[in-house]
């Protein structure tokens, strides 16, 4: 009846009893939140930030232990890279002692070849003057007992005239 009595209620005042309902009702759902789901949330949020940090962590381990490996990989290349170097070095230097041993077998065998044609031809040589010594010597016995109208057949007279003839033609080549 009171407020019946009283007409019309306020609207600028609130109901006193819905203050206490609502202040009441509000603490409740405080307690409720910082009880059990506040520590809950909580842990939830530790465990999310332990999660994150703990990948960022382990990335960052990953990211220096690829760091170092890349760095062992360099150091390797170039270990391999300078190994492959000497052993060119080494073949080049190789290649080139069997070409020059090649080429001192090539010019031994070629004075050796050059030689031998040498003694083949002074042999050959000696025996052509041979041959033609005696044929001259023939020949000059034979002109000579035509010229001379007598035979000389006697053989030791025969070579001495003939050793004197090619004697002189020696010397008169010779000047």
């Amino acid at each position: 009846m009171y407020l019946a009595a009283e007409g019309s209620h306020n609207p600028i005042l609130p109901i006193w009893q819905e203050l206490v309902v609502g202040t009441i009702a509000f603490a409740l759902l405080v307690f409720v939140l910082l009880k059990f789901v506040m520590p809950r949330m909580e842990t939830m949020y530790q465990a999310r930030v332990d999660a994150i940090e703990g990948g960022l962590k382990r990335a960052e381990a990953a990211q220096a232990e690829a760091n170092q490996l890349l760095e062992q990989y360099r150091a390797q290349l170039a270990e391999v890279r300078t190994e492959a170097a000497r052993i060119r070095d080494d073949a080049r230097a190789d290649a080139e002692g069997v070409r020059q041993d090649i080429l001192a077998k090539a010019r031994e065998e070629s004075d050796r070849i050059i030689a031998a044609g040498k003694e083949q031809l002074v042999a050959e040589r000696t025996t052509i003057v041979r041959e033609l010594r005696t044929e001259v010597g023939t020949l000059a016995v034979d002109l000579a007992g035509k010229i001379v109208g007598e035979s000389l057949a006697d053989e030791a007279r025969r070579a001495g005239t003939v050793d004197r003839f090619l004697d002189g033609l020696e010397s008169a080549g010779a000047r």
